[in-house]
């Protein structure tokens, strides 16, 4: 995965584009009608149920707008909240608060609404040693977010792009002229340029799956879209040679029936490209 620095880095060019974007060349609305020097204060309200997340990405993001705002927060990220619940109370310049609230809101409403989702799935897999893997079937340009906000939700992250862990799919496998081809090429390669990163390879069926294990240096075998009886038999057929990870259509149906399969991961574009804002608002405070 990639270092804290380089996921912070992302951050920070997420909230710097946001505002850009948002607010160009001046928020003209604020600025043609409240006084530079009028000063408020603001909730952030819960008009929802699920887990927040966000909390700490909105103090960065009303940092960079304005470093004298101030946050009061009374649920922190990761905390169960309902309707009519308020996370946070924020003070200081009313154009600065007004210039920050979008980018807050549009950021903790996706975010809160995957750590709900991937919490969800998590409460389904209590009891079993599987865990939950996020994917990189994430929005264009907030990737960072939205894998903070599966960690948040108790899930684990896979990884960030396509430069921190190698990933040998299907298609790899085909243009490389076979499973053996590509991960031997695969490790020439990574000794070539020093790199230091794990090697995943996906298997379509058992053979697959015996092929792999025959080749030397694989972190984990991603399981493709197998049934609950062949994924039990790669299970045993992989035993403790490397990590196993299930993936392909598993749903809130069918992922605890795979995780008693006994896999150690099972991954899901699920948790963040299909779900629904949680409903939040930002409210001026008398």
């Amino acid at each position: 995965m990639i270092s804290k620095e380089q996921f912070n880095k992302e951050l920070d060019l997420i909230i710097s584009n946001a505002i850009r974007e948002d607010i160009g060349d001046g928020d003209h609305t604020s600025l043609s009608c409240i006084p530079d020097d009028a000063t408020g204060k603001a909730k952030l309200l819960v008009k929802d149920e699920g887990i927040i997340a966000g909390v700490e990405f909105a103090k960065m993001v009303f940092a960079y707008v304005d470093a004298d705002l101030e946050i009061e927060t009374l649920i922190n990220d990761g905390e169960k909240v309902k309707y009519g619940d308020i996370v946070f109370y924020v003070s200081g310049k009313s154009q600065s608060i007004l210039q920050a609230e979008r980018l807050v809101l549009n950021a903790m409403q996706r975010m809160s609404a995957i750590a709900t989702k991937t919490r969800f799935f998590m409460d389904l897999l209590e009891g079993t040693k599987t865990k939950v893997l996020d994917t990189r079937k994430t929005t264009p340009g907030i990737r960072a977010l939205e894998k903070w906000a599966v960690k948040i939700g108790g899930g684990e992250n896979h990884r960030f792009a396509l430069y921190d862990m190698v990933m040998i799919k299907d298609n790899h496998i085909d243009f490389a002229g076979g499973i053996t081809q590509a991960i031997t090429k695969t490790k020439a390669y990574l000794a070539k340029k020093e790199l230091d990163i794990k090697i995943i390879v996906e298997a379509r069926d058992l053979d697959e799956i015996k092929e792999i294990l025959s080749n030397e240096g694989v972190y984990r075998i991603l399981i493709d879209n197998f049934n609950y009886e062949d994924t039990r038999k790669a299970v045993e057929l992989i035993g403790d040679q490397c990590l196993t990870e299930s993936s392909g259509g598993i749903n809130e149906e069918t992922i605890r029936k795979y995780a008693e399969c006994g896999v150690d991961f099972i991954s899901s574009g699920a948790l963040t490209h299909s779900v629904y804002n949680l409903d939040l608002s930002l409210k001026a405070v008398d």
